[in-house]
């Protein structure tokens, strides 16, 4: 996502999401539930950042739109610790502003959080995981129970690196032939192993990478050969906007009867091209959901696509969107009868802030997974259960920073 689009997305899903609360608003309205005195002993003492190396298994390669992605990203991560020495920590909101940092020091979790709503204090978005986080640790309650709900709603979780790795050469050996299609399967295996019982396939080949019918093609091919070799696993596809609707009626009618779970992002988003695809899988009989507003998101341009039902699945990014505007949009999508996947790629931190986050308030189809290690982090005790990601009952979002900050 762009550094730009995600800033004025943020700020205008701020805006959208929260009504300004006073200090003493902020302290009244907690005292309404348990544990709220604690919130209010605790003052924000100290604010501070680092990097964490966060390593998927294997190397990624190209999708529809980008080359090579590598071996994992480099991510900030920001520290609160309060005068109690409670500890909460998370991806930050933007870039670091020493201003906001000033702003919050000295400020009670209280008057910045609040269990039932999320941060209230527009200021301190840029700490919206780390003061989840923070206020779970200091009640003793994962993110999901300080939410309000006791039990996390399951959700399936789809692996989300199945890039076009079959057209890298072979690891170390720059100039040799390309690994081939037995490279595809190979990956889908190890995270088949994992627990991971969907499979999100990038198609698009023939948008940069090969001539357009033969990328068609060997995206047709690609997915059935999986749907074949998986055959209880469920398949999504995404584009990244490397299709036409008429290229993307072809790719449907080029893999015949297999199910698509769903499509995502075949196309820049506009409602013509989205209504033209629409008519056809509905004049055609093909059950799948569409899935949207990952890529540059125009947030009304979405709304109006969802008002339509011509996309079934909202997926802003659960960073770029921000966990606080999250929690405010997700029961309206529900009225509207659509379907929720935070996007999540690259990082697994983000994968486990959506498990809480659906784990809490459901109307998620799905989340997206991303394998992945770090030496920096103690991931804590998610898993994969029958395909399903179970939620940490840890403190906060029960993971550890093993990294000096």
């Amino acid at each position: 996502m762009k550094r730009r689009t995600f800033l004025n997305q943020l700020t205008s899903a701020s805006a959208l999401a929260l009504s300004p609360v006073t200090a003493s608003q902020a302290a009244t309205s907690l005292f309404n539930y348990a544990g709220a005195d604690d919130l209010m002993k605790h003052k924000i003492a100290d604010v501070s950042y680092t990097e964490v190396q966060l390593k998927w298994p294997r190397f990624v390669g190209k999708n529809a739109r980008r080359d090579i992605h590598g071996y994992g990203p480099k991510v900030t991560v920001c520290m609160l610790t309060t005068d109690q020495g409670a500890k909460g920590w998370g991806q930050p909101n933007g870039r670091r502003n020493d201003e906001v940092i000033t702003y919050v020091k000295g400020k009670r979790v209280a008057e910045l959080f609040q269990p039932a709503q999320g941060v209230t204090d527009t200021k301190a978005l840029a700490f919206d995981v780390p003061l989840h986080d923070l206020a779970g640790v200091i009640l003793n309650k994962p993110v999901y129970q300080s939410m309000g709900r006791k039990k996390p709603i399951l959700t399936k979780c789809y692996s989300g690196m199945i890039y076009f790795d079959e057209l890298e050469p072979k690891e170390g050996k720059v100039g040799t032939l390309a690994n081939g299609f037995d490279k595809i399967l190979e990956e889908c295996k190890h995270d088949y192993d994992m627990g991971y019982r969907q499979f999100k396939l990038k198609i698009g080949r023939g948008n940069m990478w090969m001539d357009k019918s033969a990328g068609l093609q060997r995206d047709i091919e690609v997915t059935k050969l999986v749907a074949k070799t998986f055959p209880n696993c469920d398949i999504l596809v995404d584009g990244n906007d490397g299709f036409t609707p008429d290229s993307m009626i072809a790719y449907v009618k080029g893999i015949g009867d297999i199910p698509l779970f769903w499509i995502e992002e075949p196309f820049a988003e506009t409602v013509a091209d989205y209504r033209k695809l629409r008519d056809w899988l509905t004049a055609n009989k093909v059950k799948t959901l569409l899935a949207d507003g990952e890529y540059d998101p125009d947030q009304k341009l979405l709304r109006e696509l969802e008002t339509q039902k011509l996309i079934d699945v909202h997926i802003t990014d659960i960073m770029g969107y921000g966990f606080t505007p999250w929690r405010k949009i997700m029961p309206e999508l529900q009225k509207m009868g659509i379907q929720a996947s935070p996007h999540a790629f690259g990082e697994l931190l983000k994968t486990y802030y959506t498990a809480h986050l659906t784990g809490a308030l459901g109307n998620t189809v799905t989340i997206e997974g991303v394998p992945c290690t770090s030496d920096d982090i103690d991931f804590g005790d998610y898993k994969l259960v029958g395909g399903q990601l179970v939620p940490s009952s840890a403190p906060g979002f029960g993971m550890k920073l093993l990294k000096t900050v």
